[in-house]
């Protein structure tokens, strides 16, 4: 082929290239002649597949635009947090008062020079990681600068000194974590074989609904008296008055005792005006208030049944301030009187108006679901003995006097008093299923104190009546149960291994890693022994993390008041009433003031003329003028959140995980608890301005 020829060939190629980029197809050997044929071919680029690609490309955008919109989001909340957190901190620091000098304060100093210690351990660490010495640790011989010297000493000193006594103490405290830890779940199981078996108390007779005179006898009802402690509790001194004036029982064979230590002069005139309201309804109650206001709640009882009148009776109620018995209170306990002349006390359980208030109430809830329904059923069924609980109870008077009676040598009379009954010989019944609604303490300050003296008492007793335990009468076996189950192992070993192991040594072993702590006693067993606790209220599943740290994080509190029983300091008879808010009264009034009118009944009537709602204005208006809630700073907790703090920033340089992750959320809690952020909170820390309570809400709209 020529040349000519082959450029020629070359532009006709050219032109069926560039013919067929435009969808036209050539044939032909020339350019004069040609037949042209359009042919639609499909695109190489679908334009749907454009589309799906655009909005794809869209869609995506907008995805990391939302989620750099919550990531902001997030950093705002943290920030935010913070500066509450910082504020917060603050007000609290500014309205703090130095601890006075007590077990309390003497507990907070150790811990702050412990404190101390830590911080100068961790620089330690932290300079020795950054130099390396984690990695090859110098040896005395082998150190060139002084530092290292003291590092290679300092290492030296911690393998042979200091951590040997430490894994002993660990290894002590395991042993105990282990005992109390097949204590509960023999109790555990002991609730299940009950429930399995369906075993529960049952009386020999039982009293009819209807009313006596028809085919009843009044002889049939034995003579019961009524008591009703308090002290300045006119928050819900009305609720527990006219639930206990309104028992299923003859009047004839009845009296309410309202014994009033109240030290405020309009808290006693409230509480006389309702008294006197229920003696004008036929009621038989009288009102007695001590002038000498010595015992505490111990005197106030002892001073009561020293009464001319009691020894006509033979059954005694006690109920404290805020409970409210059911109506058939008496007719489901006093029958298990009849027939067991050696039974001295029949216990109820206790139920909750404000359980599900705040985190606190919660966690308070799942500790007493458990005592109730586990601790206290089981001892009962088992044993026929357990802790009086102060209130809800029914007595034998002969009982009561042939132990010697009140005595106020503890704040833990209750307890105090059933001890000695059961080393005389008398038996106790516990009924799980007759509950009095009565409630829980809202603020951690409350809380605080009611745990100090539930944990003190204890101590003071066992150290009063350990030696009149064993030289009682009773068997062996039940001596042997009271000591080492009753007081030792449940009183005194559960607060000291659980401060001593999660914030005394956990903290120790980080910055001395010689002495071991398993990973299965920081994490697994406390994990199964929190989902045993939580079992009686499976409503809290959510909450048993919380449950599980804000444990630990009382056990300073408990250990601090074991301490202070068992030695005798001075703050362990302190005797603090523990605030009550009246929460079943809103409820009361909440549910008239929907009804729209008051109801009628003689036995619950509350018209305006004579039901108190006078006092109640009154009572809101005290409220309103009475001292706004401040929560505090708790030094010791802040003092300990420091200390585990610093140990998760230690354990990090070693990489232990469970370890670090315990530290630093137990730590965090620690922090929570110390600002008091816990519970009730005051109107300034929720709203900013100091709002009307529902009690004075819906009193007005009563009135109006």
């Amino acid at each position: 082929m020529s040349r000519s020829q082959n450029e020629e060939f070359q532009q006709w190629w050219n032109k069926q290239r560039d013919r067929n980029n435009h969808d036209v197809l050539y044939t032909g050997d020339d350019e004069a002649s040609f037949l042209t044929v359009e042919i639609r071919t499909p695109s190489t680029v679908d334009p749907d597949k454009d589309r799906i690609r655009t909005r794809t490309v869209r869609q995506l955008s907008r995805l990391y635009l939302l989620k750099f919109k919550q990531l902001a989001s997030s950093f705002v909340w943290i920030g935010n947090s913070f500066l509450y957190l910082v504020r917060t901190a603050n007000r609290r620091i500014a309205n703090d008062n130095p601890p006075s000098v007590s077990s309390s304060a003497r507990l907070y100093r150790l811990i702050k020079g412990f404190l101390v210690v830590v911080v100068l351990l961790l620089c330690f660490e932290l300079a020795a990681y950054f130099k390396g010495w984690h990695f090859t640790p110098p040896s005395v011989t082998s150190a060139e600068v002084a530092v290292e010297v003291v590092y290679a000493w300092w290492l030296e000193i911690r393998a042979y000194y200091l951590a040997p006594p430490l894994q002993s103490l660990t290894n002590v405290c395991i042993v105990l974590f282990l005992i109390q830890s097949v204590d509960r779940l023999v109790l555990v199981l002991g609730c299940f074989w009950i429930k399995l078996r369906r075993i529960k108390p049952v009386a020999s007779m039982e009293y009819p609904s209807k009313p006596v005179g028809e085919g009843v006898r009044l002889e049939d009802y034995p003579m019961v008296l009524v008591q009703i402690p308090m002290c300045n509790e006119k928050e819900v001194y009305q609720q527990s008055i006219g639930a206990v004036c309104m028992l299923d029982w003859p009047r004839e064979r009845m009296l309410v005792q309202v014994l009033d230590d109240s030290s405020e002069l309009d808290v006693q005139q409230l509480i006389k005006a309702e008294v006197q309201k229920w003696q004008q309804r036929g009621v038989r109650i009288v009102y007695r208030h001590r002038l000498i206001r010595t015992g505490y709640k111990a005197g106030n009882l002892k001073a009561a049944m020293n009464c001319e009148y009691v020894k006509d009776y033979e059954f005694v109620a006690i109920f404290d301030a805020d409970f409210q018995p059911p109506a058939d209170f008496l007719k489901k306990t006093v029958p298990h009187f009849k027939g067991n002349d050696d039974l001295a006390l029949v216990q109820t359980r206790w139920a909750f108006v404000n359980k599900d208030e705040n985190l606190l109430t919660r966690l308070q809830n799942i500790n007493l679901s458990f005592h109730f329904e586990v601790e206290q059923q089981v001892n009962g069924v088992f044993i026929n003995f357990f802790g009086f609980n102060g209130t809800a109870g029914v007595w034998r008077i002969k009982a009561l006097e042939d132990c010697g009676g009140w005595l106020e040598r503890t704040t833990v009379e209750d307890m105090d008093i059933a001890v000695r009954a059961h080393l005389c010989g008398w038996k106790f019944i516990y009924l799980n299923d007759v509950k009095c609604l009565c409630e829980l303490p809202e603020s951690y300050e409350a809380y605080k104190k009611q745990q100090y003296r539930w944990h003190s008492g204890p101590m003071q007793l066992f150290r009063l009546c350990f030696f009149d335990i064993l030289r009682s009468k009773v068997s062996v076996a039940k001596k042997a149960n009271m000591i080492f189950l009753f007081f030792l192992l449940r009183k005194l070993i559960l607060p000291f291994y659980s401060f001593t192991l999660f914030c005394v040594i956990l903290p120790l072993t980080m910055f001395f890693p010689e002495a071991n702590l398993p990973s299965w006693v920081v994490c697994y067993i406390p994990g199964i022994m929190s989902i045993l606790n939580i079992i009686p209220a499976p409503r809290s599943f959510p909450f048993i993390v919380p449950y599980l740290l804000f444990e630990n994080t009382m056990s300073v509190t408990k250990f601090g008041a074991m301490i202070s029983g068992l030695f005798k300091f001075g703050s362990s008879y302190e005797w603090v009433v523990t605030k009550k808010l009246g929460r079943s009264s809103e409820a009361d009034l909440v549910a008239y003031a929907e009804s729209g009118s008051l109801v009628e009944s003689t036995s619950i009537q509350r018209s305006s003329s004579d039901s108190g709602l006078t006092e109640l204005s009154k009572l809101g208006a005290a409220k309103k003028a009475g001292k706004t809630k401040r929560n505090r700073l708790y030094r010791t907790e802040i003092a300990l959140a420091f200390i585990l703090l610093a140990a998760s920033v230690r354990s990090l340089l070693s990489a232990q995980g469970i370890h670090f992750y315990f530290l630093l959320f137990q730590g965090i809690t620690f922090v929570v608890v110390g600002l008091d952020l816990i519970g009730e909170q005051d109107p300034k820390t929720k709203s900013g301005r100091n709002e009307p309570t529902h009690l004075q809400v819906i009193s007005l709209q009563i009135d109006t």
